[in-house]
């Protein structure tokens, strides 16, 4: 009797339907993602890596043309306007100059302006400092100088010069952003004295604005190597001089030291804030002291208030 012939595979996996399907379900699923994988590598690009060009220091125009040329996007997300170089000027990227990027990458740029912007100059006599300040500070402004003169009006501004020229309420006057202000300020008996307030961890801007609210001008401020024009929005304050907590005459100048290291400056903060919670509490007991010795001299002159009668009565008796 001859031998019963073999089925092929698929015919006897097909006599078994829930396997056959299971398999062809199975097959289904590989084959999509497959698909899906390749879809995923062509439109990533994977695999193509990009370096990114030196851009800065060239015109835009040029920058535009190099990023084209590896395939890159290019995105003006910034401006300052830098007088030392010329307008459209590329003055920094990110990614920076050698990164591998993928094809297609968005690499953002800051230009240098053509002109500084121009705005209106507020008027801020008749306010006080703090106010002034703020109000300087919106409108793109700072303060140049505070010159203190003797006045009843303690800390409010009482005139104000652009470039020399008093500033009045009808001057309608534009000024450049960032140019700064010289303030005429009050302070009763022509002298005045406050603390020097604490400015180490803070940024160049915050550090200027707190010392100009607490009555100082700033004295000299030092960069640390490797801080420019464009970075020194990152820089923080590390050391300061007069030191905080110290009593110096209003419209004193105070210096400041920046650096870019994140670890001398955190370290210098929280050095800075131990000493101030300490001077705080010094000057709090102190303060303490002052009053309970004001109160003991009132009480000892009230004392003698109530016995100068009755000394005066027995004398006139006899």
């Amino acid at each position: 009797m001859e031998k019963a012939k073999k089925q092929p595979l698929w015919q006897q996996l097909k006599q078994r339907p829930l396997l056959y399907n299971l398999l062809w379900i199975a097959a289904i699923l590989l084959i999509l993602l497959l698909v899906a994988h390749i879809v995923m590598l062509l439109g990533t690009r994977h695999g193509s890596r990009r370096t990114v060009p030196e851009l800065t220091g060239i015109p835009l125009s040029d920058a535009e043309r190099v990023a084209e040329e590896h395939d890159l996007e290019l995105i003006v997300n910034d401006s300052l306007f830098v007088p030392a170089y010329e307008g459209g000027i590329v003055l920094a990227q990110l990614p920076a100059t050698g990164v591998e990027v993928k094809p297609g990458r968005k690499i953002y740029i800051t230009i240098n302006s053509f002109s500084e912007k121009m705005v209106p100059l507020p008027y801020v006599a008749g306010r006080s400092l703090r106010q002034a300040k703020n109000m300087l500070e919106i409108a793109g402004l700072e303060i140049k100088e505070l010159v203190y003169r003797a006045d009843m009006a303690t800390n409010y501004v009482l005139e104000q010069q652009y470039r020399g020229e008093k500033i009045t309420a009808q001057s309608r006057k534009m000024a450049e952003a960032g140019s700064s202000v010289t303030l005429f300020v009050g302070v009763e008996g022509g002298y005045g004295t406050a603390y020097i307030p604490q400015v180490v961890g803070q940024s160049e801007r915050d550090a200027k604005s707190r010392l100009w609210e607490n009555g100082f001008n700033i004295g000299e401020i030092h960069y640390d190597e490797g801080i420019n024009l464009l970075n020194r929005k990152d820089a923080r304050v590390y050391k300061q001089s007069p030191t905080l907590g110290t009593a110096q005459a209003l419209g004193k100048k105070v210096s400041i030291w920046l650096t870019l290291d994140e670890e001398l400056s955190s370290k210098r903060h929280t050095e800075a804030d131990l000493e101030a919670q300490k001077l705080a509490a010094e000057r709090q007991k102190q303060e303490a002291l002052e009053a309970e010795r004001a109160a003991q001299e009132m009480l000892s002159a009230d004392e003698a208030t109530e016995q100068a009668p009755a000394e005066e009565h027995d004398d006139f008796f006899e």
